[in-house]
């Protein structure tokens, strides 16, 4: 059977893209469908959304563009961890919400399958997991 929202065109006029806000959300629930064993690793991970980068992110990785970017971990991997440091920020994944968006209209996955590879990709790579290893992750939530 067909999805209604296909059938009528009409139906489109209140579609809008996610918000900051939703994408945020989505964001959230896609990382708490994780299994809790890789959760356990992020104790205290902050997850934020915003459109796009900072202008000081794209230098400092040599982007050409602001949609290169979907995401980002800025914090201390497991591995390099110490209690004993003072004054620790948090670990944080970014999440950039036009790249994610432009890349959703670009490919055939689905939005949340998109926010789930992102996430698992950067706090993956901050904590040495293989890219076995991650994609085993997504595997278990899709």
């Amino acid at each position: 059977m067909a999805d209604p929202l296909f059938a009528d065109p009409l139906a489109w006029r209140t579609v809008k893209a996610p918000s900051l806000e939703e994408l945020e959300a989505l964001a959230q629930t896609a990382f708490h469908r994780l299994p809790q064993k890789f959760r356990t690793l992020c104790e205290g991970l902050v997850i934020r959304v915003e459109d796009f980068p900072t202008e000081e992110v794209l230098d400092e990785l040599g982007a050409q563009s602001e949609f290169d970017l979907l995401g980002l971990f800025q914090g201390v991997g497991l591995p390099f961890r110490s209690d004993n440091a003072p004054g620790q920020m948090p670990n944080m994944v970014w999440l950039y919400r036009r790249p994610i968006l432009d890349y959703w209209a670009e490919h055939d996955e689905a939005l949340g399958a998109i926010i789930t590879h992102v996430l698992v990709h950067e706090i993956g790579h901050h904590f040495g997991l293989s890219d076995d290893d991650m994609a085993a992750i997504e595997a278990s939530v899709s």
